[in-house]
């Protein structure tokens, strides 16, 4: 980490010029957003840790309900254990914490998910005509009330859902109980429940990246047994200021992203697609990651929390793309006081497999369908590494079996 004595007089492309460009940065973020940006966010009463706490207070047959916070494994094996009249019981009595649980059959959390999402579509509804709200307070619940009518859709795999604050959830695009390769869809900044999927420019939202990562490996290998996970489930920053600028949300993200990983099937083999501030929650998860996640594919990242692959402490091949017109390539790519996150991870000191990005077209344009871009995070995913396309002439596939 540079310090004030190394600074000197810096030279234009100095390590110490750039520690100062990015104060400048910092200076500019304080000024147009404020000492605000790095409070905790405030939402609505957390309606998944009430939940959780009702859980940890309840009973079945006369007995307490297990750690909901143990181990993925023993849950899994109590909740096989039950009958269906009683993971019913659990369903109604418990859906955010039944639709959240770690280690509860994907079947299970599915159901679990629409009770709450059709309770919290319900609750919306009645704040749409609550005269109390401010009209703005009375749109923002129409805006919820339909995206959670949206998710209710037949047919649609909500893997985790969460209402509280800016609301968090994840989808499943195949068959994630059989799957022996999982893709995880990390995004970046200004990522909640009402930007989980988007009308407008569709794959520049969570849901539609992974509907596209998952068709085009469909495409790619029709026969493979294979799931993508738009995993929206984390606390992203509002926006570019001072949360974007800094690890902690990052390092809040990792755990949850982490205890995902731990849940999921022992035989599958996992690669994480990490767009944008998504590739700093993957670089903080990276070192205690398991042995199934395979690869690390990161676009449009302004850092890993790394100055090099090697610090990021992974047994993980670790990629990473950028289009040519991609404005996170303007940012200074550094770490200083807390600041920044770290070394370019397409510059040829970090030490990762470059790919080719072409098509695509600026920074919210890497999953767009018929692009390199998208076709390389599908080939990495189902394990077709050595067919990949190389960017800015790197050999990214040397060495790979």
């Amino acid at each position: 980490m540079t310090s004030f004595s190394e600074l000197g007089s810096p030279s234009p492309g100095s390590t110490a010029w750039r520690a100062l460009l990015a104060l400048a940065v910092v200076f500019i973020l304080l000024a147009t957003t404020g000492w605000t940006a790095v409070k905790s966010h405030r939402g609505a009463p957390d309606a998944l840790s009430a939940s959780i706490s009702a859980w940890r207070h309840g009973s079945l047959g006369g007995r307490a309900l297990p750690d909901p916070y143990g181990s993925p494994r023993t849950l899994g094996r109590w909740l096989d254990s039950l009958t269906k009249a009683q993971t019913d019981r659990l369903v109604r009595r418990y859906p955010l914490a039944v639709g959240n649980l770690n280690g509860a059959p994907v079947d299970l959390r599915y159901r679990a998910n629409r009770v709450a999402l059709t309770r919290a579509r319900a609750d919306e509804r009645k704040r749409m005509h609550d005269t109390r709200l401010t009209p703005l307070g009375r749109s923002d619940a129409a805006r919820r009330m339909h995206r959670y009518e949206d998710l209710l859709i037949t047919g649609r795999q909500i893997l985790s859902f969460d209402p509280s604050g800016a609301g968090r959830a994840a989808e499943v695009f195949g068959d994630l109980a059989h799957a022996n390769r999982v893709s995880i869809v990390v995004p970046g900044v200004d990522t909640d429940i009402l930007t989980f999927q988007k009308t407008g420019r569709p794959y520049t939202a969570t849901v539609g990246m992974a509907r596209a990562l998952y068709e085009n490996q469909r495409a790619d290998a029709p026969d493979a047994k294979t799931a993508v996970i738009a995993w929206a489930d984390y606390t992203s920053p509002a926006g570019i200021g001072m949360d974007a600028a800094t690890g902690k949300l990052a390092a809040q993200g990792a755990v949850r992203l982490r205890a995902l990983v731990d849940a999921l099937p022992s035989l599958s083999r996992v690669s994480l697609m990490c767009h944008s501030y998504g590739s700093v929650v993957c670089g903080v998860a990276a070192r205690d990651l398991p042995p199934k996640v395979t690869d690390i594919a990161v676009a449009g990242s302004p850092g890993m929390r790394a100055d090099r692959v090697s610090d990021l402490g992974t047994s993980a091949r670790v990629w990473a793309m950028r289009d040519s017109g991609d404005w996170i390539q303007d940012i200074p790519h550094l770490e200083f006081g807390g600041l920044g996150h770290g070394a370019d991870p397409v510059s040829s000191g970090f030490g990762a497999r470059v790919l080719s990005a072409d098509g695509a077209d600026g920074h919210a344009g890497y999953f767009e369908p018929g692009t390199t871009s998208l076709d390389n995070f599908a080939r990495v995913g189902i394990g077709a590494v050595q067919s990949v396309s190389c960017g800015n002439g790197d050999d990214c596939t040397a060495g790979l079996r």
